[in-house]
């Protein structure tokens, strides 16, 4: 398996599509919020700048095409989207208790908009802003865009500007990168990005969910949550004789019904991938028995979100279609949640000059 690094090649920048929403970025100034597609023979990918969003992945099969994702119908739904489906989280993925941390000996609060707590970098955070498309080829050798997003000193109350890159690209066969990387500018951060895609791989327009999917991760141990989806223990633990326990390859609902995510049955839950974090190694391999597709995810963090779905509802899809509980899963690879509250985990802190860096590749079989 090649690095993520490795995988992305300067181009020109071509605009394939672009649908004017008319949204303003600041006072006297507008930007465009386009759909970009990525398309390599008879795989396809389509990406928005707003919230450097994923917006379908297709593959072909015998009814045609069908994207492995959930997907809505126009850009304005992503704009008005509640339910993360496909953005980029940040500055700081997942939650942060009562929305506040000390670094260098200074009290930060965040925006708090997940009860008492900051959850996936605030309100409007990275998800919900308009990303600049600095490059983008639509096919040939390498299709690939690359978007760009400063965020500001104090933006949902964390310090520092910080430049922020996303780069998605397809390859043969089936296979896509990600690339995420920031750079502190000016002030110690925390820093922690994450894509968040709801996968079905019997199609988004197959009415059924995903508990029949077969998954498999690489990780022995993982972080227990408590009611509001903190890592309030500190502790790691054995997945071993856990309804967590998905070593060998296991229906993921199979044992759905002993698990909380929070307030409602399903996973919702931070593992420890085995291996040395920084490398490229494997994480996860899904299967869907019905169909014969399957998903494999490698990546670099040290750690990856399991999230089915438990909080879809009535949720509209492209075509018509309605989204239910479970009716997708989100693979979210990333770092220790809420870190910066948590010094017995690994840092999420860059200073100025440092850069995170964020590899993740999906490599889809059928």
């Amino acid at each position: 398996m090649a690095r993520g690094g490795e995988l992305f090649l300067a181009a020109l920048c071509v605009v394939v599509a672009s649908t004017t929403l008319a949204l303003a970025a600041s006072a006297g100034a507008r930007k465009t919020v386009g759909v970009y597609e990525l398309k390599k023979g008879d795989f396809s990918v389509k990406v928005t700048n707003w919230g450097a969003t994923i917006m379908s992945v297709v593959l072909p099969d015998s009814r045609g095409n069908v994207s492995v994702l959930l997907v809505r119908d126009t850009v304005a739904e992503y704009v008005n989207d509640t339910s993360f489906f496909g953005p980029v989280a940040g500055r700081v993925a997942q939650r942060i208790a009562r929305g506040r941390f000390v670094l260098d000996g200074k009290v930060y609060h965040l925006n708090i908009n997940d009860g008492r707590n900051t959850l996936q970098g605030g309100g409007r955070g990275f998800h919900k802003v308009i990303w600049t498309v600095k490059e983008h080829v639509g096919a040939g050798d390498y299709p690939h865009i690359t978007l760009y997003y400063r965020s500001f000193d104090g933006e949902q109350g964390f310090p520092g500007n910080l430049d922020a890159y996303v780069t998605y690209a397809v390859s043969s066969p089936y296979t896509l990168a990600v690339h995420m990387n920031a750079t502190a500018l000016d002030k110690a951060t925390p820093v922690n990005l994450l894509q968040h895609t709801y996968w079905n791989l019997a199609g988004h327009d197959s009415g059924g969910d995903v508990l029949g999917h077969t998954l498999r991760l690489s990780a022995s141990r993982y972080t227990p949550l408590d009611a509001e989806m903190l890592p309030s223990s500190g502790r790691v633990a054995p997945v071993a004789d856990t309804p967590y326990d998905f070593w060998t390859p296991t229906p993921i609902g199979s044992r759905i019904r002993d698990v909380m995510g929070g307030r409602v049955v399903g996973y919702d839950a931070n593992y420890v991938v085995d291996g040395e974090p920084g490398e490229m190694r494997p994480v996860a391999e899904v299967r869907d028995g019905a169909s014969g597709r399957a998903l494999e995810l490698w990546g670099n963090q040290p750690c990856m979100q399991l999230y089915t779905g438990n909080w879809l509802s009535h949720a509209p899809g492209k075509g018509g279609k309605v989204y239910e509980k479970y009716a997708g899963f989100c693979l979210e690879t990333q770092g220790y949640p809420d870190a910066v509250n948590h010094p017995e985990f690994p840092s999420q802190i860059i200073r100025p000059g440092q850069v995170y860096k964020h590899d993740m590749v999906f490599k889809l079989s059928f």
